[in-house]
């Protein structure tokens, strides 16, 4: 498809499992095995910055997963017992053909499109992850976005009984994200499926996860099984608990302080805790690609 996003990050650039697999040899065949071109945005660092490969014990161990509690390696110690096949995601609100889809009929309808995108995420720390997966457009395209659409709007499954965080007032209940639909539609957006040619682990967000990578991590919501077009901006879970400290955007702007830590700069997963930090890149290093949807925008404001 012409949209499809061009790769520009290097070898190095990726997190791996180990060194993903002898990853020059794997990365220099993905043209062969039916994945596709690999996608990727402008992941620029600061000049002279290393990137340190990450292991899948990193990527897989220190998550954001509120559902199964807020430490850190909760996720992975409770989220194996979450059920996720079958699995379902219902399409709804400003679309031509609302429905329940079944996992399995999304990546029928997916597969020829799927393939690994190498995006450099902020979620509380900075990776660089190799994310397998589809555009969340050719998603919202499957179901039919009706033009009077103009956000999209996801949550996120609700079983107390498999995730025991819920059982907590930590948030409201479901998990909700949203974004603009211009937003939704940008190649750089995807639905992910899985990480280094893995299906996604359950502490990841099995098995259909967002990912935004020009955002903070708390707009990459796990384990979808909502997606409603709407004319309204929709609420969501971090804004609902604290409008102050969390805006609807959640755009990655070094410029704008967290009102109780300094988002200038950023420390690489892995490495320690005395790893260098390095400033953070405005829009997560992919300014030149999606500053223009913001055009006009107080970005002090609009946070």
């Amino acid at each position: 498809m012409a949209h499809r996003w061009q790769n520009d990050l290097t070898d190095r650039d990726v997190t791996p499992e180990g060194v993903f697999w002898n990853r020059r040899r794997l990365l220099a065949g993905l043209g062969g095995v039916g994945l596709g071109a690999i996608g990727a945005g402008n992941a620029a660092l600061a000049e002279g910055a290393e990137l340190e490969p990450n292991t899948w014990e990193d990527v897989t161990s220190y998550c954001n997963f509120y559902e199964f509690g807020t430490g850190k390696t909760d996720p992975a110690t409770y989220a194996g017992q979450m059920t996720t096949s079958p699995w379902q995601v219902e399409i709804d609100g400003l679309v031509d053909r609302p429905g329940v889809y079944d996992f399995d009929q999304i990546m029928s309808e997916m597969s020829i499109e799927e393939r690994i995108y190498r995006f450099r995420c902020v979620e509380a720390w900075s990776m660089v992850v190799p994310w397998q997966g589809f555009e969340l457009a050719d998603l919202l395209a499957l179901a039919g976005v009706q033009s009077e659409a103009r956000y999209v709007a996801f949550e996120t499954l609700l079983r107390p009984e498999e995730m025991p965080g819920t059982r907590y007032g930590v948030l409201d209940w479901p998990y909700r994200e949203g974004l603009r639909l211009d937003e939704a539609l940008h190649p750089l957006t995807i639905m992910a499926t899985g990480i280094f040619g893995k299906p996604l682990p359950n502490q990841n967000g099995a098995p259909l996860r967002l990912v935004v990578p020009w955002k903070y991590g708390f707009k990459s919501i796990k384990s979808v099984v909502k997606i409603t077009l709407t004319d309204q901006e929709p609420a969501t879970s971090w804004n609902m608990a604290n409008a102050r400290e969390y805006g609807f955007y959640s755009n990655v702007n070094p410029e704008v302080d967290h009102p109780r830590w300094s988002q200038a700069s950023e420390r690489r997963i892995g490495g320690g805790l005395f790893t260098r930090r390095q400033p953070t890149l405005m829009f997560n290093g992919y300014e030149a690609e999606v500053a223009a949807l913001y055009d006009g925008m107080d970005l002090s404001k609009d946070f």
